[in-house]
């Protein structure tokens, strides 16, 4: 009986010490939630997002060179891909021929207006001298000089010159119709035919495809010999140095995430020993099953209701990630701090800079001014 109490005592301490390291435990464990895991939201459904910037052709043609190939880095601006150029150069002297043609013909009709100025001035002549012969003959033939069939013939006579000066005027006028108010190297056809000439001018260029930004050359389907048209893909291109990542975090997780907060993230492929620093630039507009191809029809009978998630963008810092590149599609684990709740849940107004830009596509459009002024200034000299 006297060893059986001590037994009773020690048991009753172990089971009050588990009870305190119980309680102990629960209350660090709320305490640490409180302070920590209620200010942060964590999704390992997370993935590096980049630009595919797809490159495809401007004009019809055969390709004859490829001068970049997966995984190699290009520069914007560098040629990667050449077309067959006979045809272009074809039409470029095709267009020539039909500026330096068009020119011609409106000398032709400047110099017509003239011509039809002087033919109005002959059938003027024509009229007043048939005119005055009339006159002449009608108080002959009252005095039965001449003969009244002369008369006749000389009213009719003064009727179609009068009839051709009425010809030749309205061709005089037709003629300034198509002249009046211009010269000729500033007519309507002249400047059509330019705009022939400028636009078989740049197909000529642009068999010379040219990457729009740096990066990484991927998925490149165009082969040498290909008979490519306008708008068909031909690789992509994507700029590692614009990457970001896209967390899919669950509905209800969303309440406390703004714009603006930060935001750290471990990549799968460095592990824990990367840490990039980022920030929360925007939320999606609607869930990742709404935008998808064939969206869930929810309203069956058979129903059952799934967690969505909306992807959430963060931002990373480009000197992290140049130390430590990453990859498109690459998965992370994303940690947003939540404590900062002064943002907006939406995204902002868009900037009016643009986004994305490239210069790297103009085309010196005034060197080909210059030569259609030259093809002008040729055809128009005597």
């Amino acid at each position: 009986m006297s060893t059986q109490a001590p037994t009773n005592k020690k048991r009753r301490v172990v089971l009050a010490g588990i009870t305190v390291a119980f309680l102990a435990a629960g209350a660090a464990y709320a305490a640490y939630y409180a302070l920590v895991l209620s200010k942060r939201v964590e999704t390992d459904n997370a993935y590096v997002g980049g630009n595919l910037v797809n490159v495809s052709s401007q004009v019809t043609g055969s390709v004859v060179e490829i001068r970049a190939d997966e995984t190699q880095l290009v520069q914007a601006g560098t040629e990667i891909v050449r077309l067959d150029p006979s045809d272009a150069e074809v039409a470029l002297a095709q267009a020539e021929a039909r500026l330096g043609t068009a020119v011609r013909q409106q000398r032709e009709r400047y110099t017509n207006v003239a011509q039809y100025e002087a033919l109005v001035d002959q059938r003027r002549v024509e009229l007043k001298a048939k005119q005055e012969d009339l006159a002449r003959r009608a108080p002959l033939a009252a005095d039965n000089i001449v003969s009244g069939e002369d008369v006749a013939h000389a009213r009719r006579a003064v009727d179609d010159a009068r009839a051709a000066l009425e010809v030749a005027q309205k061709q005089l006028a037709a003629a300034r119709v198509t002249v009046a108010g211009v010269s000729p190297a500033e007519h309507p056809n002249v400047l059509a035919a330019k705009a022939d000439y400028l636009a078989a001018w740049l197909a000529a260029r642009r068999n010379a495809i040219v990457a729009p930004v740096s990066g990484y050359v991927a998925k490149r389907s165009v082969q040498v010999g290909s008979r490519i048209a306008p708008g068909a893909p031909l690789l992509s291109i994507v700029p590692l140095d614009q990457l970001w990542i896209d967390a899919n975090f669950k509905e209800s997780e969303l309440r406390d995430i703004r714009v603006g907060q930060a935001a750290t993230i471990e990549a799968d492929i460095y592990g824990s020993k990367v840490v990039y620093h980022g920030k929360v630039v925007g939320l999606g507009a609607g869930t990742g099953s709404a935008f998808s191809l064939l969206p869930a029809q929810n309203a069956t009978g058979n129903w059952i209701k799934v967690v969505q998630r909306v992807p959430v963008r963060i931002s990373l810092d480009p000197k992290e990630l140049a130390a430590h590149p990453l990859r498109v599609g690459l998965s992370a684990t994303v940690d947003v701090d939540i404590s900062q709740k002064g943002g907006s849940a939406l995204g902002t107004v868009a900037a009016p800079a643009p986004a994305y830009a490239t210069n790297v596509l103009n085309q010196p459009l005034q060197q080909a001014q210059a030569a259609t002024d030259a093809i002008v200034a040729k055809n128009m000299a005597n």
